[in-house]
């Protein structure tokens, strides 16, 4: 059946008493809602996938070394991976400053080059995480994680209010919670996706995949795209409860293995991601040793290996130990075997 020509701008509409009037720019409401649609349908694309949270590697003065950063981007984005988060905690996003953030995401958007979509990293207080999700927006990242609020008293009506603090201030950029706290309710999740349709997707990080399971349907397993929060070692099983993302600081190392892990939990080829879970597990146990006290300090001693970038991290963390260095060496070496 052929459609109906649709009625001119200014004139009665379909709908008796009502008048459509121009939009600005020239776009009706329909076309401005399509628009919405595939910028969300792009955001929610860039979060079911391998979600990188590239490190930020320091020059021997402390600094942060730009051209070391640089090449490091460069890299993950030539391998294929296509969704960039600058600011994470693998990035180092306490000890930065915030001038140091800031340009973390300039370098991580130029160095994208349109090839990636970048997700900036904010948060602190409602004034800084606010300031710098605009800060990322206008730099041209096109969506932000928001770190847990660092408080110690954080009730739930209170993590609503702090996270749409942020979402209503940036309404063109998707927004992604990070979820740490394995008492937070999925309803209380739910809410926030009500007030704030931004809202794209979660960043899960409870090592427990019946909690994440829970959680996810009792905030909208459809609503958002979750992520799992954890890297390699948690993804097959966030992956079977409703995840279709995951987070890799592995990714800095070896691009290649998480890209595989990826496709084969799209294709459902669970025995081949368990071997590629086998290959990365003791790296990844390295990682979450003494309550992940080492965490990105495994990942700069790798790439230190590779000589990629200098090992040293910034307080509280710190370079990892010697008698360490020598396994992290020989599984890298291992997988290029």
């Amino acid at each position: 059946m052929a459609r109906r020509p649709s009625a001119p701008s200014g004139v009665r509409g379909a709908r008796r008493g009502t008048v459509s009037r121009a939009r600005p720019g020239g776009a009706s409401r329909s076309t401005e809602k399509r628009r919405g649609e595939h910028m969300n349908e792009a955001l929610r694309a860039a979060l079911a996938d391998v979600v990188a949270i590239p490190v930020t590697p320091f020059a021997a003065d402390g600094t942060v070394d730009e051209p070391a950063q640089r090449a490091l981007l460069r890299l993950l984005v030539d391998s294929g991976v296509t969704t960039l988060t600058p600011n994470g905690n693998t990035g180092e996003f306490y000890a930065l400053t915030p001038g140091e953030r800031r340009r973390a995401v300039e370098v991580t958007v130029e160095e994208a080059a349109g090839a990636a979509t970048v997700v900036a990293g904010v948060g602190h207080e409602v004034p800084a995480a606010v300031a710098a999700a605009r800060h990322a927006a206008a730099a041209g990242a096109r969506l932000v994680m928001i770190h847990q609020p660092v408080h110690p008293y954080v009730s739930h009506a209170g993590w609503v209010d702090y996270h749409r603090a942020v979402a209503d201030a940036v309404p063109e950029l998707g927004v992604v919670p990070y979820v740490r706290d394995p008492l937070l309710p999925g309803a209380v999740l739910a809410e926030l996706g009500r007030h704030c349709p931004n809202v794209t997707g979660v960043k899960y990080a409870v090592p427990d995949a019946v909690t994440f399971a829970a959680f996810a349907r009792d905030a909208g397993l459809d609503r958002f795209v979750w992520v799992a929060g954890l890297a390699e070692l948690y993804a097959p099983s966030y992956w079977a409860a409703g995840a279709t993302g995951f987070t890799s600081g592995l990714v800095n190392v070896a691009p290649a293995i998480p890209l595989a892990l990826r496709d084969a939990l799209r294709a459902g080829r669970y025995a081949d991601a368990m071997e590629l879970w086998e290959r990365v597990r003791p790296f990844e146990e390295l990682r979450a040793r003494d309550r992940s006290a080492d965490n990105v300090s495994v990942v700069k001693e790798a790439l230190a290996a590779l000589g990629r970038c200098r090992r040293e991290v910034r307080p509280p963390g710190r370079v990892l130990p010697e008698d360490r260095r020598a396994r992290v060496a020989a599984l890298v070496r291992s997988w290029d075997a």
